[in-house]
């Protein structure tokens, strides 16, 4: 389930998976190319990691709301 996020968030996002993935590194967005050599790092597709990473930062907004 994708949530709607800013682009400035999705930016910082991309960085993040860039700075941790290094095969991320020279792409510029998490959106699909229609390449498999481009939409694949080792078997995870790019927007199931984009996926996960909006999973995780709605995760800590609803844990700041929460306060805990």
């Amino acid at each position: 389930m994708e949530t709607k996020i800013t682009k400035a968030t999705e930016r910082k996002l991309v960085k993040i998976a860039q700075q941790e993935i290094p095969a991320l590194e020279s792409r510029a967005g998490l959106e699909q190319q229609m390449s498999d050599s481009l939409d694949f790092i080792d078997g995870i597709a790019v927007w199931e990691i984009k996926a996960a990473l909006i999973a995780a930062y709605n995760l800590g907004r609803a844990a700041a709301k929460e306060g805990k």
